[in-house]
């Protein structure tokens, strides 16, 4: 992936650190949006791309940690790099066991805001990667029926086809029928197959459908 197809969001409410880091991270050939505050970036339309953001621990308003904890309850994708000129050992702490990526004291050196960046941007494909994937899963999921959703939910506990008929007093041809149709419907030829399906889509034999 091209470093512009990606975007760095920077909040900040100096415009001085904004231009200059924007200026310097455009010249690297990133894609910058900048903000001068939580509140102006939160007006922003959900951005459902790979990048991560570069917040300031203190603005007015909204700061720093406020706007990390509304992101968190929005489950965010983009890893969080701190910049602040006041930061402490505490607050670094509680940033990063919050999920921050990095905690950035100005003034900073360029080679460490490169390799933060570097580093979200890897996990955040990372990140988006493992979400598209658990969402192709959760959609095949949907495809199932009602009775293929119960069949399934026999299948997830290890049970053979005559067992499932026992349990749901139809012909084990049903079952396997109906088995079949599971392995058309996921795209897969085998219970392991399914088994990482379910997986993916946090599907378990007492909750098959969402």
């Amino acid at each position: 992936m091209h470093k512009t197809e990606e975007i760095i969001f920077l909040i900040d409410d100096d415009p001085s650190i904004r231009r200059s880091i924007s200026l310097f991270l455009t010249a690297a050939n990133y894609q910058v949006e900048t903000f001068c505050s939580s509140e102006e970036y939160l007006a922003r339309d959900r951005f459902e791309g790979t990048g991560c953001i570069l917040l300031d621990m203190n603005l007015d308003g909204k700061s720093g940690f406020d706007l990390q904890n509304e992101l968190i309850s929005h489950d965010s994708l983009l890893p969080i790099i701190f910049i602040t000129g006041f930061g402490n050992i505490p607050m670094s702490v509680q940033a990063l066991k919050k999920g921050a990526l990095n905690f950035l004291e100005k003034p900073f050196k360029e080679e460490e805001l490169l390799h933060s960046i570097a580093e979200g941007l890897a996990i955040s494909r990372k990140l988006f990667a493992e979400h598209d994937e658990i969402e192709k899963a959760r959609n095949l999921i949907r495809r199932l029926s009602p009775r293929e959703n119960e069949i399934l939910k026999y299948l997830l506990t290890g049970m053979l086809n005559k067992q499932i008929a026992g349990e749901l007093d139809i012909a084990e041809n049903t079952v396997k029928n109906h088995r079949q149709s599971i392995c058309e419907k996921l795209e897969v030829k085998s219970i392991p197959e399914i088994l990482r399906i379910a997986d993916k889509a946090a599907i378990n034999p007492s909750s098959v459908r969402e």
